[in-house]
């Protein structure tokens, strides 16, 4: 009995009938395009108010994240939905983190590409069940850095201008310290510094003592007063010295402060 050499086709591999060209399951004939329901579509969709990935498919009004300049979010109730509930997610992580301002949200809002308005209505939210409280970060912000870094009333002040605290609130917080305060505070600083430098010469032991509390943010005329005292309750008198102490101008800008 002969046996053909004939490789053996699909169909005797399987067992099973020929696929005629053209039926379900056949193969392709080279260079025959795909049919267009042969495409696999996306299973599933964002979870409501979800960010999806910048230029994948997402459902009709699902926010899919910051847009490139020029592009619009959707549009609609759906959509202002979503732009406001990942709006609110940023706002509440940031706050769990630490207090903020409501300038430092806003920023951080449009960086993300959060739309203005639809930052302004999120924060104004938060302004009104007490999330967001400029006046209250700043009445903490000076009570803590003050007693615990012994910052002055000026240094403060410009802190909590840069985290984009209001003028009125600025005032209201700076405003609580009194000068005696004040100098009391930086006495301490100098007190707590005075004995490291004992042994140096006296321009360095002023200098030093000095640039600690320009460095505070105080004024020439506190730092100069405060450490001349300290010195004369060691029975040191720098005027004696040919140092002068003396109370300085108080016209020299903020800017000239750090310098000394």
């Amino acid at each position: 009995m002969g046996c053909s050499s004939e490789p053996a086709g699909p169909a005797a591999a399987t067992g099973s009938a020929p696929v005629a060209p053209g039926a379900p399951g056949a193969p392709l004939a080279p260079g025959t395009p795909p049919a267009e329901d042969t495409v696999p579509a996306q299973d599933t969709a964002p979870a409501p108010g979800a960010w999806a990935v910048p230029g994948a498919w997402a459902a009709p009004g699902v926010w899919e994240g910051p847009k490139t300049a020029g592009q619009a979010g959707p549009a609609g109730p759906a959509g202002q939905a979503g732009q406001e509930a990942a709006a609110r997610q940023i706002c509440l992580r940031m706050l769990t983190a630490a207090p903020r301002t409501r300038a430092q949200l806003a920023e951080a809002l449009r960086r993300r590409g959060v739309p203005a308005e639809t930052a302004e209505a999120v924060l104004g939210g938060f302004s009104k069940v007490g999330l967001i409280d400029d006046a209250a970060f700043a009445a903490a912000w000076v009570e803590s850095r003050h007693y615990g870094r012994g910052l002055s009333g000026r240094a403060l002040a410009a802190e909590l201008r840069r985290r984009g605290v209001p003028p009125e609130d600025i005032r209201a917080a700076v405003g609580g310290l009194e000068p005696r305060q004040e100098i009391a505070t930086a006495r301490g600083l100098v007190e707590r510094r005075l004995a490291s430098t004992r042994g140096q010469p006296l321009n360095a032991r002023i200098r030093r003592l000095t640039g600690l509390l320009a460095r505070k943010g105080y004024s020439p005329a506190i730092a100069y007063r405060v450490v001349r005292e300290a010195l004369e309750q060691e029975g040191i008198d720098p005027a004696a010295a040919g140092i002068d102490l003396g109370d300085p101008p108080e016209s020299e800008p903020d800017g000239h402060v750090a310098a000394w």
